[in-house]
């Protein structure tokens, strides 16, 4: 496997902020701090409660090998799913899950050598903890992949029991800088970009909507701390001061405090990096007459909430989140509702991260394809192939097209529905985008332009 050059820069191409392959080493800040108690506070770096620092990824690049050789002729797949059905991010699942079954359908149906057989499991959060049991019961029902936890502070929860039973974790929702380095053995993956990303275009967003100082209500776990550090970073980078960062841990349910912390330093803007519980937060915040379009929201709590609120609660309110510009998979989008109600389930009210958990299956079989088995380490060699990370593939965007490739001997460079991927050597994607978001007066969100 090629060693990718690292940089520190997020590039901007085409009017697309696209992240570095080693933009997710940022220096000074990332997920795995463990910062202070829920409700502190802090208005200068001295009192900021997150070791941005100590948070920073270790120096890890894994070593692949397989003595496997594809093309696969007659495989079987087994691959489990650990997505939130429950917890702070079940709101999540539908979008999630739904594109997981709609991928495993369209690989079946291709008739290229390899079948999935997909077991839907829960995640949970760390509150309820569902993957206690979810995660022995899918490695127990064969999976040598999983698929899955949305949340970085879950996934972290099972990663090392998932790398101990030499089976693939591939996430299409984490986000936590803390898997660059981690010692996965090259077992992690994701789709989604780490937060070094997100946490600039969101910093910068708010300093470019006039905004001189900051607060921010952060969940007190690897994806809010880690999110927290490269907001400010961003803001203050841009000029902006960070007066108030108040933390609460997963599990609680008043926020009043934190509340209180924000709103008794003045700031101009407030920033949301939390899951579900916003929308206990946002009653709060409105209620003491903040502004709207002074809150920003983050991806783990973009969302609709038109029967959550009354008309114009959220007006003029933005957030960001991992996103193409939904024009462009305006067919996808379709075909996935058409998929998923003609299942005889609810009509989907929003798809964040639907593309990243279709492209991780999508990824996950041609992977296995290639290496002719399905063992996680054999699977892993050829995921940064097959997303044209090592190799000078031909481009493709659809698994029968890619399979063909795969199937004549040639390497295949697949381009997903949420964009182009190209893994780096240590699981990361190395080209995303962050769409910019803002609230009607519905209270939904509107895609504005790629950050």
């Amino acid at each position: 496997m090629g060693v990718l050059t690292r940089s520190r820069t997020a590039k901007v191409i085409g009017g697309i902020a696209v992240i570095g392959a080693s933009a997710l080493v940022l220096a000074g800040c990332a997920g795995g701090s463990e910062p202070a108690a829920s409700g502190d506070a802090g208005g200068d770096a001295a009192d900021f409660p997150i070791d941005c620092a100590a948070a920073e990824p270790a120096s890890y690049t894994p070593e692949y090998s397989s003595t496997s050789t594809g093309p696969g002729t007659d495989l079987t797949y087994t691959i489990g799913t650990a997505l939130p059905q429950t917890g702070n991010l079940a709101f999540l699942g539908p979008p999630e899950i739904s594109a997981t079954e709609y991928a495993a359908s369209q690989i079946n149906a291709a008739g290229k050598g390899i079948t999935i057989d997909l077991k839907q499991g829960d995640s949970g959060d760390t509150d309820n903890k569902a993957y206690e049991t979810e995660i022995p019961r899918l490695l127990g029902e064969g999976a040598t992949a999983i698929v899955g936890a949305a949340s970085s502070g879950t996934s972290l929860q099972f990663i090392d029991q998932v790398i101990a039973a030499n089976a693939i974790q591939f996430s299409p929702a984490n986000t936590s800088a803390a898997f660059t380095g981690y010692e996965d053995k090259g077992l992690y993956w994701r789709t989604a970009p780490s937060d070094v990303l997100q946490g600039e275009v969101l910093g910068n967003l708010i300093g470019a909507d006039g905004n001189e100082t900051l607060g921010m209500i952060v969940l007190n776990d690897s994806y809010g701390t880690g999110l927290a550090c490269f907001t400010k970073a961003a803001f203050e980078a841009a000029g902006g001061e960070v007066v108030a960062t108040s933390l609460y841990n997963t599990g609680d349910t008043n926020f009043s405090a934190q509340v209180e912390d924000v709103l008794a330093a003045g700031a101009d803007a407030i920033a949301l990096i939390t899951f579900e519980e916003v929308k206990t937060i946002i009653p709060e915040l409105i209620g003491a007459d903040v502004a709207p379009e002074k809150l920003y929201f983050v991806d783990g709590n973009l969302a609709n909430f038109t029967d959550d609120f009354e008309p114009g609660t959220l007006a003029g309110a933005k957030g960001t989140y991992p996103a193409v510009d939904p024009a462009t998979i305006s067919s996808f989008r379709d075909e996935l509702q058409t998929f998923w109600t003609g299942a005889g389930n609810a009509e989907l009210q929003d798809f964040t991260y639907a593309p990243e958990s279709y492209d991780a299956v999508v990824l996950l079989a041609l992977a296995a394809l290639q290496a002719g088995s399905t063992a996680g380490p054999d699977v892993a060699a050829n995921l940064q192939s097959v997303s044209g990370g090592a190799d000078e593939g031909t481009k493709c965007t659809t698994f029968a097209e890619c399979a063909d490739l795969i199937i004549a001997g040639e390497a295949a460079d697949y381009d997903g529905v949420s964009g182009p991927i190209t893994f780096n050597e240590v699981g990361d994607p190395t080209e995303a985008s962050i769409g910019v978001f803002e609230y009607g007066d519905d209270n939904n969100y509107e895609f504005v332009r790629v950050g």
